[in-house]
């Protein structure tokens, strides 16, 4: 090995551990926002992260295959889904701030013991691991638990379908983390499936805006009720 490759395989470590950093943060700034259009931004923000340490993966290991990951991640999380939002909030006439379960400095204090639970859980996978990005398989574990917590934290329905969308980058990370990502075919799969979901997603938020004139999905209880 040349040292030419040495220093490229020790520049791409590097950077994949720096976009790995800023993707935990980018959870933390999701589990503590409380502006739903900052934390659209703050999804698109993740998904470029996403797409950058990708492309740094494909062109570190020379797996061509993930720079159709990459320019997949770039379409659909960067631009559609965004865009997709952006538009739904302003059909729905979205002005509310986010609303939580827990208080914001309790939530952050979970958030922090999930980081710690996952980097226990993924010791020993990485140790398993033989590609450079082992040392982010914690990272990717602690994004995928973020999400989860902002997802059964949040009342409405819009955030909850972001925090599922971010839990969905979590484990495309983790995906790319341990194996150099998943057979085109598969990702190309879970591509349609979201989009489909978008779709779903949209009918159902106008759905109950229609029937509760509001989008907070604790109105459903009633029905149960009744």
């Amino acid at each position: 090995m040349t040292p030419a490759i040495i220093l490229s395989d020790a520049l791409g470590g590097q950077l994949i551990n720096l976009c790995a950093a800023i993707m935990l943060l980018l959870g933390f700034a999701m589990l503590a926002q409380r502006r739903i259009l900052s934390l659209i931004n703050l999804f698109m923000l993740q998904g470029a992260v996403l797409f950058t340490s990708t492309v740094i993966v494909a062109y570190t290991t020379h797996q061509s295959h993930l720079y159709w990951s990459a320019g997949l991640t770039l379409s659909l999380k960067v631009i559609a889904l965004p865009y997709i939002l952006h538009r739904l909030i302003r059909k729905l006439s979205v002005k509310w701030d986010v609303e939580t379960i827990l208080n914001i400095p309790t939530t952050m204090l979970v958030g922090i013991a999930l980081v710690v639970v996952a980097f226990n859980v993924a010791q020993p996978i990485s140790q398993l691991s033989g590609t450079i990005m082992r040392a982010t398989i914690g990272i990717a574990l602690a994004c995928v638990l973020l999400s989860f917590l902002m997802m059964i934290t949040r009342s409405k329905a819009v955030p909850q379908v972001i925090a599922f969308l971010a839990m969905e980058n979590g484990l495309f990370f983790a995906a790319t983390s341990a194996t150099y990502g998943m057979p085109m075919v598969v990702e190309l799969g879970i591509a349609l499936d979201v989009m489909v979901g978008m779709v779903i997603f949209g009918v159902f938020f106008f759905q109950i805006r229609q029937q509760f004139d509001s989008l907070d999905i604790r109105h459903m209880e009633r029905i149960k009720e009744e």
